[in-house]
């Protein structure tokens, strides 16, 4: 059993990990991740977070197919995206745009896919998916830190789902659910590292900008 992190640890050495072993990852793990996952606060402590660990093969195939889709739009001639940034030149970046287009290929052979989804009560669509939608990213968080001090890779995404209704017929979700987060978890195939950050000094100022 991999010892655990702190949580300074976790938080200063969760990179996102894409590429990742398809060897199953025990059920006891997931529950620990979802269980971590639901500890977070909620916007008028609603919890209306709902999780979804997806291991079936079939399912897996037509989320890795809808993702597919998706990635592919987004890495595109006309998608806008810059070659380089001030803080990530065009090498990290290009092998960033590989792990994608790896878990691109990959992704039905994932163990598992855990689906963030919120219950809005009643069917909601277009900008309305979005207005509650700060409540799950909390207990996103949670869980890849937890991921990360269990050994476990993981690199959340929102591209295989923004096809609501697709992504609910797919997990036979109820129509007043929103699928806003699929997170791929397994077994890392690359390392563990320190991420990279701007400085504070950059983004952040006490009491005024300026």
């Amino acid at each position: 059993m991999t010892e655990e992190l702190s949580v300074f640890d976790a938080i200063y050495n969760c990179r996102a990990m894409r590429r990742l072993d398809s060897r199953e990852v025990p059920e006891e793990l997931l529950l620990k991740l979802v269980d971590a996952a639901n500890q977070a606060p909620s916007g008028s402590n609603m919890q209306a977070a709902r999780w979804l660990i997806v291991r079936d093969a079939e399912v897996k195939q037509q989320l890795a197919e809808l993702n597919r889709i998706n990635v592919e739009a987004y890495v595109g001639p006309q998608n806008g995206r810059p070659a380089a940034l001030p803080h990530q030149d065009a090498e990290k970046r290009q092998r960033m745009l590989n792990a994608v287009m790896w878990q691109k290929d990959h992704m039905h052979e994932i163990p598992a896919l855990i689906i963030a989804c919120l219950d809005y009560g009643e069917k909601v669509e277009g900008i309305h998916l979005y207005r509650n939608a700060g409540s799950i990213w909390p207990g996103i968080q949670n869980l890849l830190l937890a991921a990360r001090a269990l050994g476990l890779g993981a690199a959340p995404t929102t591209l295989a789902l923004r096809d609501q209704d697709a992504a609910r017929a797919v997990l036979k979700l109820p129509e007043n659910f929103a699928a806003m987060c699929l997170i791929p978890v397994g077994y890392p195939l690359g390392k563990f590292g320190p991420v990279t950050r701007k400085p504070l000094d950059e983004v952040m100022r006490f009491d005024r900008w300026s």
